[in-house]
């Protein structure tokens, strides 16, 4: 994965207030850490991170350029906006060429399988172990005229050179199954729903048994004798 040049700029400023000036002017706070050194705490422009995280995925590899110096580093966290979506912070971890890392990358699955299955991704990430410099983008998994009952586990993946699987080798990652017809489709509509009227009916029966029990009992007391005077 080819790095991005990022031009960075010290932080000396902290807290919420100082977070959203940087914010409006189209920056993101981030902290660089890692290999034993302290944070360093820096600001990065928005519109050309966003452009290196969306090209280069959640694995980017970015080049920060900081007072005079380089250093490498990969997204460890990223905070968005729930709602817009723009950055609101990053946590960069420091790496170097050479150095292996243990990343997720995600699984692309391609093809079309045969007619009349469905096809279920049960694992969409896995974990590899790479070089900072060289973490795969994803992995591709064909399923080119899978048959009913094919599977594919994390030991067949095709992992590309220099990568080694992380995740369990016999992790489903892909399976092939029958498609259901309309036909049963309706039917498992069907036994859900009436799943849910017998779960709401013991429900209730669970909420007047106390009320009839004290409606029984109310009535015992009721008819008992009074004692003569």
């Amino acid at each position: 994965m080819a790095e991005t040049k990022i031009q960075a700029e010290s932080r000396t400023e902290f807290g919420k207030g100082a977070a959203r000036r940087i914010r409006r002017a189209d920056k993101v706070p981030a902290v660089l850490y890692g290999h034993g050194t302290d944070p360093i705490h820096i600001t990065l422009p928005g519109h050309e991170t966003m452009l290196a995280l969306k090209h280069g995925g959640v694995n980017a590899l970015l080049s920060i350029e900081v007072e005079g110096k380089s250093q490498l580093a990969l997204p460890k966290q990223v905070q968005r906006d729930p709602i817009k979506g723009f950055l609101e912070h990053l946590d960069l971890i420091v790496v170097s060429k050479g150095e292996k890392v243990t990343v997720d990358i995600p699984v692309h699955v391609i093809g079309e399988s045969a007619s009349e299955t469905m096809v279920v991704t049960d694992h969409a990430v896995i974990s590899v172990e790479a070089e900072a410099t060289h973490i795969p983008e994803f992995v591709e998994v064909s399923i080119e005229g899978a048959e009913i009952g094919t599977q594919i586990f994390a030991k067949d993946l095709e992992l590309p050179k220099g990568s080694t699987l992380q995740t369990d080798d016999e992790a489903l990652i892909v399976n092939v199954i029958h498609a259901p017809t309309a036909d049963e489709l309706e039917e498992e509509l069907a036994e859900a729903e009436a799943e849910v009227g017998i779960e709401r009916e013991e429900a209730e029966e669970a909420e007047e048994a106390p009320e009839e029990a004290a409606q029984a009992e109310a009535a015992a007391e009721g008819g008992e004798e009074q004692p003569e005077e």
